[in-house]
């Protein structure tokens, strides 16, 4: 019985990166054997059976033989093996791509052996942004869209490519390398929506709205909750007419849908979901904060608040308009502040939708006092 550490793992390692996840092919032994040795491991799946021991995952060869395997992985850089005495096996361009730092395919197969290895080979491009792809990734990326190879795969499994992605250091460059290669359909209708649009008028944007979401995107890299909320943040203009172009007035409001289609496409969590829809809604409210009336500041604090965005979605604003504004972001915490220590009457409390109004009035009135307004806030019935 042989024993590989295998992918990942090894490539991390020869790049003096930290290894998270290993896993491990098994040569020269059957399932029952390794069980038999290991009796604490698991033997999982049906099609592709593999087994769970201590946490990581050890497989058998692919196509009979550890140098077949090499050979029908996703990735060169990933088609790597190291034995349990410290010898190197890999395929053969693997150490020269792993140098150059190319994304190359393993084998003129690789992509269209499964589709999916489409949206992993743009993870790892947002996660390695100083690795290329190499023209004949590009080649069967786009081979297997024109083919009609992406569509009908479980949900979960490109949605979990997209999950790595939004962590990755340059998270634009996953949907960045799958517009290049046409790629972005049918998963990402939305986003290929937005490519040709222009962002706004020339004197304050000089992209298209596609690669103004990707530009926001890397600014808040490292937050993977906050990079989603960029990309969501102005689908509302690809549904903007032609002929307004290029004021898109109102895309706050219709970008909430396409949010919220493109998260449940993606089976993305609910908390990324509600938050794609919230940065598309309170984005350019939060832009112009300072602005705002007090009874409008509450209303949006509130709002935010409940969702436990308050702070991401300022970072947001800011990062949309090219800033680093921590001054808005001190001000809006501030004045959440001072609306949450608002409390009622113990007269005025349990009376339905009067007691909310009362709460508002008051909290409305606290904040008006902090800024120097001298009318109080109007009820607004909500």
């Amino acid at each position: 019985m042989e024993i590989y550490l295998v992918g990942g793992a090894v490539r991390d390692l020869l790049l003096g990166r930290t290894v998270t996840d290993r896993d491990y092919l098994v040569d020269h032994a059957d399932h029952a054997s390794f069980l038999g040795r290991y009796p604490t491991a698991r033997l999982v799946g049906k099609s592709f059976p593999v087994v769970i021991l201590d946490g990581s995952e050890y497989a058998w060869p692919r196509g009979g033989s550890l140098e077949r395997d090499l050979e029908l992985r996703d990735l060169t850089v990933n088609a790597m093996a190291l034995d349990e005495k410290g010898l190197l096996r890999a395929h053969p361009q693997a150490l020269h791509d792993l140098q150059a730092k190319i994304l190359r395919p393993c084998s003129p197969t690789s992509l269209t052996d499964d589709p999916v290895r489409v949206f992993r080979a743009a993870r790892f491009a947002a996660q390695f942004p100083d690795f290329s792809p190499s023209p004949e990734l590009l080649d069967q990326m786009r081979s297997a869209a024109q083919q009609g190879l992406l569509a009908g795969h479980a949900a979960e499994r490109v949605g979990r490519e997209v999950s790595k992605a939004l962590c990755a250091p340059v998270p634009s460059r996953f949907f960045t390398l799958l517009a290049k290669a046409d790629c972005l359909l049918p998963w990402f209708e939305e986003l290929a929506a937005c490519v040709g649009v222009p962002a706004g008028p020339p004197a304050y944007h000089d992209k298209d709205v596609f690669d103004h979401a990707c530009e926001v995107m890397d600014r808040l890299a490292g937050d993977a909750l906050l990079a989603w909320m960029a990309l969501a943040h102005d689908l509302g203009k690809a549904t903007t007419p032609r002929e307004e172009w290029p004021a898109h007035h109102g895309h706050d409001r219709t970008g909430v849908a396409p949010a919220r289609e493109l998260a449940l496409r993606l089976r993305q969590p609910r908390v990324f979901m509600e938050a794609g829809m919230a940065a598309s809604a309170e984005h350019m409210l939060a832009g112009r904060y300072a602005e705002l009336r007090p009874g409008t500041k509450v209303d949006l604090l509130v709002r935010l608040e409940a969702k436990k965005l308050t702070a991401r979605m300022f970072r947001l604003a800011a990062a949309d308009k090219r800033q680093a504004d921590e001054d808005t972001l001190r001000q809006a915490r501030r004045d959440l502040r001072v609306i949450l220590k608002v409390r009622l009457p113990d007269d005025k409390k349990d009376l339905g939708e009067a007691s909310g109004e009362m709460l508002r009035q008051l909290r409305c009135d606290a904040l008006a006092a902090i800024q120097g307004v001298s009318k109080p806030c109007p009820i607004i019935h909500t």
